[in-house]
């Protein structure tokens, strides 16, 4: 959140008129600061789309990944489980770590971690061997989408944000639409870990070309003290909304006693965490930008649409292979027409 928080500055100390100045004037100097932009687009839309699409590639392969590893469908779900659960815990303190790490190294360090734990995903030979490596895979991506957009946004010229906005929606949109369909060619003609193991060399090239391209921020802010209380009441809040959401259909919701307590538990935090969050110097999560309705309304429809998109890319690939008995391949050329 501190890298929004920055943004509204941004507008006031180097908007249109001081930007466009500041860029003529590099430019007849010969040092154009915005010369890498389209490298640096390149790089970090490729790192999101990698995420995106690894996040929806899964869903076609998992009744396969239960017969291989000899367990149930509704076991094999906790490959997905795990991996969402740590990218929503991560997700909310990228704008912290990116302001403690910077927010290069920070994006960096997030695309070394996604690939080395992908090849261990496909590597692994157990169901808990691969939801542990599934949870890294999720610390890592977790940060890569907010943290690209940030880098995107510095690296074009004020009067093309809009330009640089559209890029990243671009891959954001297509893909976990091509995710499904990928991965019923993956599996259909080689096998599960291979879902995992494709990650690779789009992660290194994504690496070079970020190590390469992308400068550390110009804008960067310092991170204040480290806000434990909200760090320890975030991800107990989140981590527990989040099986309830996605585990809470198996235990017949409210009929168990540890969807109810974690129910409680999650509404219990979260509020505590809203509450300490407006008030602490430093926060983790810095609420207070959402005091501005552009950026609200802008989330709210974000939320909506995030649940209709990764919602039904998640549930279609199941129905259509246990409901319907597709093939894999077959299911995910079905999905393709989405994209």
């Amino acid at each position: 959140m501190s890298e929004t928080l920055v943004a509204p500055r941004l507008g006031k100390t180097n908007g249109r008129g001081g930007g466009a100045a500041a860029a003529a004037q590099a430019r007849a100097s010969g040092s154009d600061p915005y010369a890498g932009k389209w490298m640096i687009a390149f790089g970090v839309v490729l790192a999101s789309m990698m995420e995106l699409i690894d996040t929806s590639i899964i869903n076609v392969a998992l009744p396969q990944m239960s017969a291989n590893l000899g367990v149930t469908v509704d076991e094999v779900t906790w490959v997905s489980v795990g991996y969402i659960l740590s990218a929503v815990i991560i997700l909310p303190m990228t704008g912290w770590f990116a302001a403690y790490f910077g927010r290069r190294n920070y994006f960096l360090g997030s695309i070394a971690l996604f690939t080395v734990a992908s090849f261990f995903c496909g590597f692994a030979g157990s169901l808990g061997s691969l939801v542990f490596w599934r949870i890294v895979q999720g610390i890592g991506g977790g940060a890569l989408i907010a943290t690209s957009q940030a880098i995107l946004f510095e690296a074009f010229p004020p009067e093309e944000k809009t330009l640089a906005s559209a890029i990243f929606g671009i891959g954001i949109m297509i893909g976990p639409a091509l995710g499904p369909t990928l991965g019923g060619i993956i599996v259909e003609n080689y096998s599960w870990p291979w879902i995992f193991y494709v990650n690779m060399p789009f992660g290194l090239l994504a690496l070079y070309m970020v190590f390469t391209y992308v400068p550390e921020s110009k804008f960067r802010q310092a991170a204040g003290k480290i806000d434990i209380l909200g760090f320890i009441l975030l991800a107990v809040g989140i981590g527990s909304l989040q099986f309830v959401l996605e585990r809470g259909q198996h235990y017949e919701w409210f009929d168990s006693s540890l969807i109810l307590g974690l129910t409680v538990t999650a509404v219990l935090a979260v509020g505590t965490m809203i509450w300490w969050e407006l008030r602490v110097a430093d926060p983790v999560l810095n609420l207070r930008v959402l005091k501005d309705r552009s950026l609200a309304g802008g989330s709210m429809f974000a939320v909506a649409l995030g649940a209709a998109l990764y919602g039904s890319v998640f549930a279609e690939p199941l129905f259509m292979q246990l409901g319907l008995g597709y093939a894999s391949q077959k299911t995910g050329w079905l999905l393709l027409p989405g994209a």
